[in-house]
């Protein structure tokens, strides 16, 4: 459990002995794009702590934003992440930004792009073009989405690497589109790391704040998309750092996400006994979901190191105490892609 933002960010920045094995293993700087986000600080104060315990002071984490928010800017120059103050859909030259030898990509458009789906277009898509000419000869890890997938039968177990894709809305095929031109760009010799994401969890933000939110105020929870996949923040950073010495000419892709097939019903009760309160549900369970099959991810990297059952503990305790929340929803429910 966790009584502060702090403590929350102490554990999800603490670096994993084996990630701390696979950064010994490398050398350069690191430019983490888009850092400002709701992962990017912790992921820079992860890697920043990581490098340090590799014995690799001397290489920087460069953190790139427009710093919309500077005191979180702050914040990392104390913890040792050097910043930089950058638009990047601007008209300024990518050359500017710090050299490296890894880089990671967090920078996306999502909500909002319904009603101007360019705006997807030129976030998810034509920038990633720029960035892969900026970075070439880098490796890069590349922030992806399950919304890649189709919705599938949760008789399936989710979508596996190698099954067709098959977005839902333009928000989806721009997101495709940033994974055949990162591709691209393997193919011209840029290592490059895909990471399907759905859904990180870090108490401030995620699915299971957005259900633990509507219980807790009394609320009926949409049970129309009734099941989906939930990892820790904390592990899903590391997978992305880790995912850099398997970027590769072909594109490695990966599916980031928990093992389990969870049940917003089953979650929403969890979340209602914790509280004392009576759970109430609207809709019925639709016979498909947006659900990934992450097998070869734990094959990998192993499962991650918080359950989902600590994680809505964790979450209800923090909802309870009354701690801070983006306010930000992840939408997660949404069934026609368009966000």
């Amino acid at each position: 459990m966790f009584d502060s933002e702090s403590a929350l960010e102490d554990r999800l920045t603490t670096p994993s002995p084996a990630l701390v094995a696979s950064l010994a293993s490398g050398a350069g700087d690191l430019v983490v794009l888009g850092a400002g986000g709701k992962m990017g600080p912790t992921l820079c104060r992860l890697a920043r702590r990581g490098l340090d315990e590799a014995g690799r002071m001397g290489d920087a984490v460069w953190a790139v934003s427009r710093w919309s928010d500077p005191a979180a800017a702050r914040d990392l120059e104390r913890h040792g992440v050097r910043t930089v103050t950058f638009d990047l859909m601007g008209n300024a030259d990518l050359g500017a930004l710090p050299d490296a030898r890894d880089v990671v990509f967090m920078v996306g458009a999502k909500f909002g792009t319904a009603a101007a789906p360019y705006l997807a277009w030129v976030v998810n898509a034509a920038l990633p073009a720029r960035v892969a000419e900026r970075y070439a000869g880098a490796r890069i890890a590349a922030f992806s989405t399950g919304n890649v997938y189709p919705l599938t039968g949760l008789e399936t177990g989710g979508c596996a690497e190698t099954d067709a894709t098959g977005p839902v809305g333009e928000y989806a095929m721009s997101c495709l589109g940033r994974e055949r031109v990162f591709e691209h760009a393997a193919q011209r010799g840029t290592p490059v790391s895909l990471l399907r994401l759905n859904y990180a969890v870090d108490l401030r933000y995620g699915v299971l704040a957005d259900i633990g939110q509507t219980v807790l105020s009394g609320s009926p929870v949409d049970v129309t998309t009734g099941h989906v996949n939930v990892v820790w923040q904390g592990y899903a950073n590391e997978v992305a750092l880790r995912s850099l010495e398997h970027a590769s000419s072909d594109a490695f892709v990966l599916n980031l996400t928990g093992p389990e097939t969870a049940s917003v019903r089953r979650i929403a009760s969890r979340f209602a006994e914790r509280f004392g309160v009576a759970a109430e549900f609207t809709g019925a369970e639709a016979r498909t979901a947006l659900l990934s099959d992450a097998t070869r991810c734990h094959a990998l990297f192993g499962y991650p190191d918080v359950p989902l059952g600590t994680l809505i503990d964790w979450q209800a305790d923090w909802l309870r105490r009354g701690l801070p929340v983006s306010g930000k929803p992840t939408k997660f429910a949404v069934r026609d892609g368009r966000f």
